[in-house]
């Protein structure tokens, strides 16, 4: 089996989810790759290209996301809806897995899962000529073993008050298995991500309001994510731990801290006021 960079990124970051570390990122909205080199010279373990609430065009990502490949930081991709080809050709470029948004159903899940995954447990077209694939260098059974081995990560984004389907059908795997002893890569998502602010307008909240009802939905997200064997993941402007608490993100692994705009906006705003 022949592993690109793309793989070991993602076995890396997968690895280090499994054994219950933290891993730190940030979305990516700003276009070029100037963004992402910050990331991996700071010290980041993956970043998010958002493709969501960003004016990045799929053009635009797939130049970052290949970027982010080379100098070997795992990039996920936030996408709003499944579309099978779109995927493809993100992951083609070198997404490290797709983060999914307003997640309600197992059926978006499904749709998720066998858009990344190829023949028979998936319905992802095949092709060689990419550079996730090595231009074909290494053949395409190399390419399948190595695709088979590390899966793009998956993460779905929980951000409404309810969904159509129990949160724990939401996480089980395909079979509709439960638990952490699964075979590794059999998860139909590698990470429940609590979408703290779309869930906060979802429940009614301001930020002045009582924080309460967004910690306990948050808690659900928690213990849906434990009782399936995921990582449990989340939204929050900082990585300290206050924030983390006021979130409900204590005990989350997987953390999207803030934006490169958020944090570009801090920077300029505290040197502004640096007296």
């Amino acid at each position: 089996m022949t592993r690109t960079g793309v793989h070991t990124g993602r076995a890396a970051l997968r690895e280090r989810l499994r054994r219950g570390r933290r891993v730190v990122g940030t979305f990516l909205k700003l276009p070029g790759t100037d963004a992402v080199e910050l990331a991996a010279q700071a010290g980041l373990d993956f970043v998010v290209v958002d493709l969501e609430h960003s004016g990045l065009d799929e053009r635009t990502a797939a130049g970052q996301l290949r970027h982010a490949a080379l100098l070997g930081l795992p990039a996920l991709v936030r996408l709003a809806a499944v579309d099978p080809a779109q995927i493809n050709r993100l992951l083609e470029a070198g997404a490290a897995g797709v983060q999914l948004s307003t997640v309600r159903s197992r059926a978006q899940v499904a749709a998720l899962h066998a858009a990344v995954r190829y023949a028979p447990v998936g319905r992802r077209s095949i092709s060689l000529a990419h550079p996730s694939a090595g231009y074909g260098a290494a053949g395409l059974d190399a390419y399948l073993a190595a695709e088979a081995a590390d899966p793009p990560l998956l993460v779905a984004q929980i951000e409404t008050a309810d969904t159509d389907d129990p949160l724990p059908d939401l996480l089980a795997s395909p079979d509709g298995t439960l638990g952490a002893g699964r075979r590794p890569g059999a998860a139909s998502v590698d990470v429940a991500f609590a979408g703290t602010t779309d869930l906060a307008v979802s429940l009614g909240l301001a930020t002045t309001d009582d924080q309460a009802p967004l910690l306990r939905r948050v808690g659900e997200i928690a213990d849906a994510a434990r009782a399936a064997g995921v990582t449990l993941g989340g939204w929050a402007p900082g990585r300290a731990d206050d924030t983390l608490r006021r979130y409900g993100l204590a005990s989350a692994n997987y953390l999207v801290a803030g934006s490169d705009l958020q944090l570009l906006g801090a920077g300029l705003r505290h040197l502004a006021t640096d007296n």
